[in-house]
């Protein structure tokens, strides 16, 4: 039996262009949400961009847009299907910080299953972070890697967390610990992976909402 090459051909490309149309769309809805701050039709444009993350990001570059708009509308809309949710969590509240925080003089210890330990040498946002946590019922992880997110999930079960990275590490770590608690995602004002910044009212005003 011969193979209709050329009607698999088509069907292929139908295919292809329905995906792209797809994906079109679920940008602009995305895009509209993160810019108006109005979330509409969440649940499409995350399981669309995250199905197509890849060419997601090559379309925005083919049209001149900064691709990591891509990863800004993944955690801000997640942020917001999740936030009555997170409003309501009272108790086993976490904050995971990652550890380019730390100044480069830190004399922090790491625990090989929760992270450094801050000592409140006030040479960075960390010991102010982890005061106004302490004061608000969260407990600070300061953590080298994702690794030890599952090693906290497995020891601590925490219901909640905000989460604080640059947006496509905070993409890849909300999708993962979302199966298991609530999750809110702060981004660094300053990336790269040595000495970054972080919005501290930013953060301190994601850990008030749950004491509203």
């Amino acid at each position: 039996m011969q193979i209709p090459y050329e009607i698999l051909g088509k069907i292929f490309i139908g295919i292809s262009l329905a995906a792209l149309m797809l994906l079109f769309v679920a940008l602009l809805f995305g895009a509209y949400s993160f810019k108006k701050h109005r979330i509409i039709f969440p649940n499409f444009v995350l399981s669309i961009l995250y199905l197509f993350y890849g060419p997601a990001k090559w379309i925005c570059r083919m049209f001149g847009i900064k691709d990591t708009i891509v990863d800004e509308i993944l955690v801000e809309v997640r942020n917001a299907v999740m936030l009555e949710k997170f409003k309501g969590v009272k108790d086993r509240r976490v904050i995971f910080l990652p550890q380019c925080l730390r100044h480069p003089d830190c004399k922090a210890r790491c625990d090989p299953v929760t992270g450094y330990k801050c000592i409140g040498c006030e040479r960075c946002d960390i010991g102010t972070i982890c005061k106004a946590a302490e004061e608000r019922g969260f407990e600070v992880y300061v953590i080298p890697g994702g690794s030890f997110v599952k090693k906290i999930i497995k020891a601590h079960m925490p219901k909640s967390c905000i989460g604080v990275a640059c947006y496509p590490e905070l993409v890849e770590s909300m999708q993962g610990a979302s199966p298991f608690m609530i999750v809110q995602g702060v981004s660094l004002t300053q990336d790269g992976c040595f000495n970054t910044k972080v919005d501290v009212d930013e953060l301190i005003e994601r850990m008030e909402e749950c004491n509203v």
